[in-house]
């Protein structure tokens, strides 16, 4: 699980990293449950993220509450669960422009967004163009090169990660 911290919680301040976390032990019981949720939930976004889903609804079927899961999830993944979302769904797009045949509007649309200006704006904040000009200066950058290599070398990098 990438970016996963053992013991990583929360302080009675609030404050993840303090010496006093809640889950000090990573075989805590209770620790080991929220992480088992946690991928459950991460699970669920990689596969179902065309769909509307809101951090609320993912709370719901993780059994937690939303501030909770948001709370844990950035702790374990160094995201929070929206921005993981958005991550996929613009992985997704990339893909989808890459081989032509839809409209950018066409593609916001297919991996699960519903405004086109939030889409463009993520997606110009992950890749660092826009998608029109991505899908002009990309449309045949990985022809012939396996899936697997493509979409290594096709994921956008946030910019904590350059």
């Amino acid at each position: 699980m990438r970016g996963l911290r053992a013991g990583a919680g929360l302080s009675a301040s609030g404050d993840s990293g303090s010496i006093a976390a809640v889950n000090d032990s990573p075989l805590d019981p209770v620790h080991l449950r929220d992480l088992a949720r946690l991928r459950k939930v991460r699970d669920r976004i990689d596969r179902e993220y065309a769909q509307p889903l809101d951090v609320e609804a993912l709370a719901r079927g993780a059994h937690m509450s939303a501030g909770h899961l948001s709370r844990q999830f950035r702790a374990a993944y160094g995201e929070s669960p929206y921005s993981y979302l958005m991550t996929r769904r613009i992985e997704r797009a990339m893909a989808l422009l890459r081989a032509g045949g839809l409209s950018v509007t066409e593609v916001c649309f297919a991996v699960g967004c519903s405004s086109l200006g939030t889409f463009s704006t993520r997606f110009a904040e992950l890749v660092g163009m826009p998608p029109s000009v991505y899908q002009r200066q990309q449309a045949d950058a990985t022809d012939g090169m396996p899936a697997c290599v493509a979409k290594q070398v096709t994921r956008p990098i946030r910019n904590r990660e350059a």
